[in-house]
């Protein structure tokens, strides 16, 4: 799409401020990332509705799309350009959940594009079906964020709701999964990640309170199906859903469903989702299954443990939070590398030694030590490779390494770091910088 005029006067304004700190370093990069989205990504269908490709790859993921215009959404309130690209994705949403909500990408048109040959319930519409908790999570946040920064509520209709209380329900029914879902995905594929165990139903679990999910935000398999960072993104866009059932659709009923649920799902977070660790005393685990097993350890998409006060789970400086984050960037966190040139979380999703962008920006999104927040932003200056775009993954000892040339996700979050850098340096002049 042709570049709103609102986002170049926002990187024109910006640029300026970053100048004046003397990061002409960060200027270029930040355009390049900040518009990114907006010029590649966006597509709009002649009903106004909006189709967001990830970049690479032209399908539509329910997360990543949400990403990719949160930067935006500061702007909507005086836009109305960006307000209805805004609006668009949301009706697709609606569209989508109402198709599959077990789905986490789909097609523009019901053309069977994707991976066909996945053994689960197939649709014309749908990519790919790893069932992810977070992407409907982003389906509920999305239209929240949009609702709160305008005041506009246009966008919630029937469609929409149909949505909202389909996604109650499904969490609630994953609730009791191997009792109640029909849910399964295999492919037959010799990378593990990509695959379920148990013929496709994952592996056992007990009941937690805590809603199932098939797949990590990384689109790799669950070791163990109740993932906390995902559930934790469950109970903050459960209280969203409460706000706008009451104060919009004045439906108490649907309002009361989203509390009860949110409440037991953060109740199993609290009973199942926590351990004492041996050196870092009360952490969050990555995962459990109710039966006593668990993972330590955290993946850099987000939600993460790391992202859990970036997404409005707990605060910063929650003692248990601030527990999990010395464990995350340690070398307890089996994907947790330093390198000659980065030092940051990877994923199994990617080689190992590989440092995800998307990690580097929450870790600084999530950081109160302006110190951390500048080493961060130097090290992802000295390895775009001359892309002036984030990359998904870099070696950690080679910058000429990297999984994709650019990752729209990343270079929004990178973009909202960058905002997060500038406000933190006003604040600490007093004033605004020019």
């Amino acid at each position: 799409m042709k570049l709103n005029i609102k986002i170049q006067r926002k990187i024109e304004e910006t640029c300026r401020k970053l100048h004046g700190l003397k990061r002409d370093d960060l200027a270029l990069l930040f355009s390049n990332c900040y518009k990114n989205t907006w010029e590649t990504t966006l597509k709009k269908n002649k009903n106004g509705e909006i189709f967001v490709i990830t970049g690479d790859i032209p399908a539509m993921w329910l997360r990543d799309s949400a990403a990719q215009v949160n930067h935006y959404i500061e702007l909507a309130k005086e836009d109305e350009e960006i307000y209805g690209v805004i609006k668009g994705i949301i009706a697709r949403y609606a569209k989508y959940v109402s198709i599959d909500p077990y789905a986490n990408a789909f097609n523009e048109k019901p053309n069977d594009h994707g991976h066909k040959k996945d053994i689960t319930f197939r649709s014309p519409w749908v990519w790919e079906r790893k069932y992810e908790v977070d992407s409907l999570c982003a389906v509920i946040a999305l239209p929240y964020k949009l609702y709160k920064v305008t005041g506009k509520t246009e966008f919630f209709d029937a469609q929409l709701k149909n949505a909202f209380e389909i996604i109650a329900n499904l969490w609630i029914k994953e609730q009791k999964h191997e009792e109640l879902s029909d849910y399964s995905f295999y492919r037959k594929t010799t990378r593990e990640v990509d695959n379920m165990p148990n013929g496709g139903k994952g592996n056992p679990v007990g009941y937690t309170g805590m809603t199932w999910s098939g797949f990590r935000p990384s689109d790799d398999a669950c070791k163990y199906n109740y993932l906390i960072p995902s559930e934790m993104y469950a109970v903050v866009t459960l209280r969203y859903l409460q706000e706008i059932a009451r104060e919009v659709y004045k439906d108490e009923t649907l309002a009361k469903t989203a509390e009860k649920l949110g409440n037991e799902i953060d109740e199993g977070i609290w009973k199942y989702g926590i351990t004492e660790h041996a050196e870092y005393g009360k952490i969050y685990v990555f995962e459990t299954d109710g039966l006593g097993n668990y993972n330590v350890m955290d993946d850099p998409n987000s939600p993460s443990l790391l992202a859990a006060p970036y997404l409005g789970y707990c605060r910063a400086n929650d003692e248990i939070y601030v527990n999990t984050r010395r464990m995350i960037f340690s070398s307890d966190n089996p994907f947790y590398y330093e390198g000659k040139i980065l030092k940051g979380v990877g994923s199994p999703h990617t080689n190992r030694g590989m440092v995800w962008t998307i990690g580097l920006c929450l870790q600084g999104l999530t950081s109160t030590d302006e110190r951390e927040i500048e080493s961060i932003l130097n090290m992802l200056c000295a390895t775009h490779d001359g892309t002036y775009y984030m990359h998904e993954a870099i070696d950690c000892n080679d910058e000429h390494i990297y999984t994709r040339p650019w990752f729209a996700w990343a270079n929004s979050l990178f973009s909202e770091l960058v905002l997060k850098f500038i406000s933190l340096k006003e604040n600490f002049t007093g004033g605004t910088l020019c």
